[in-house]
């Protein structure tokens, strides 16, 4: 006689108990965000930028627009039915994996979404591991047809973690050019959106105090001179301003979530991207479509980006 397989085991039992289960994980989404994005919760986890962080953060500006690229090529893939081509390019992991990153992602894994986690560190296979072996998801996870689907899945749920962590840098960088723009505005009265359009302003800045220290008549009357007649800034005095406002621009990059996690939570910003993260993830793990992760800060990021570089072209041509 065949006998019925067990309640837990039943397909549609089992996709209620997972949705029941992430359902929980939103319950705790509020408390997640006040223990983790509100002082002083920002600054033990950016105590994990200190080191390498600070050299990353400008690469990962580098790298951010082929992460764009990336991202836009996946959705036009989707919208061409092109399913594996959009899987691809959505997996890929172009920026670097900061500290403060991998810090996040453990703290989603064993607060947020409670599943066991031992020495994520520096090993990338340590979020799927955790995955593979989590009591709760252990139902899910057999519903795989092979061992080889069950780690293709298990992949793309650390690569949806590693994109919502993803969304700190092109957050930093939006905060940074924020700090830039309110800087430009108050010291030379200028639109400064980013480090390219306050260079010239600030190795002018240089020149002319330079100029009026090396006035033959003093300072007073170089101040004088000076201020109606201005000097122009040498191109090696432009690139090295550009590369100091870079390496300190890098500096406030990797620190930057600590002015802004607090600002985001309190709009319920972090409420809503962990809400989509969830989403993401119940949608990955019951198998019913493809919706990826989409950090959308990295397209702000860039628009900034574009109007910090249109700013400094019109600057240009009006000298």
């Amino acid at each position: 006689m065949i006998t019925s397989p067990p309640l837990s085991s039943r397909p549609a039992d089992c996709d209620a108990a997972f949705s029941a289960w992430i359902a929980a994980r939103r319950v705790r989404v509020d408390g997640f965000v006040a223990r983790h994005f509100t002082w002083p919760g920002t600054l033990r986890l950016h105590r994990s930028a200190l080191g390498w962080d600070i050299l990353r953060a400008p690469l990962n500006a580098a790298l951010s627009p082929a992460l764009v690229l990336t991202r836009i090529g996946g959705f036009l893939s989707r919208r061409a039915g092109w399913t594996r081509t959009a899987r691809w390019l959505d997996g890929r992991r172009i920026l670097l994996r900061t500290a403060v990153a991998r810090r996040l992602e453990a703290l989603i894994v064993t607060d947020l979404l409670d599943l066991p986690l031992e020495g994520p560190g520096r090993d990338p296979g340590a979020l799927e591991r955790a995955i593979l072996a989590a009591p709760q998801l252990r139902e899910t996870i057999r519903r795989q047809d092979s061992a080889a689907e069950a780690r293709a899945l298990a992949r793309r749920v650390a690569s949806t973690l590693g994109e919502y962590a993803g969304t700190r840098s092109a957050v930093a960088e939006m905060t940074t050019a924020l700090c830039a723009l309110v800087l430009g505005f108050t010291v030379f009265h200028a639109l400064t959106p980013g480090v390219i359009s306050m260079a010239p302003g600030v190795a002018g800045a240089v020149a002319r105090n330079s100029a009026i220290a090396d006035f033959p008549l003093g300072a007073q009357l170089g101040g004088l001179w000076y201020g109606v007649f201005r000097p122009d800034a040498s191109p090696l005095l432009l690139a090295v301003t550009l590369a100091g406002l870079v390496m300190i621009g890098s500096v406030v990059a990797a620190f930057a979530g600590v002015l802004a996690d607090p600002v985001q939570s309190r709009l319920g910003i972090h409420r809503r991207r962990l809400g989509r993260l969830l989403d993401t993830l119940e949608v990955e793990m019951l198998g019913s479509g493809h919706r990826p992760f989409v950090a959308r800060e990295h397209f702000l990021a860039r628009m900034m980006d574009l109007w910090d570089a249109l700013v400094s072209a019109l600057r240009l041509f009006r000298t």
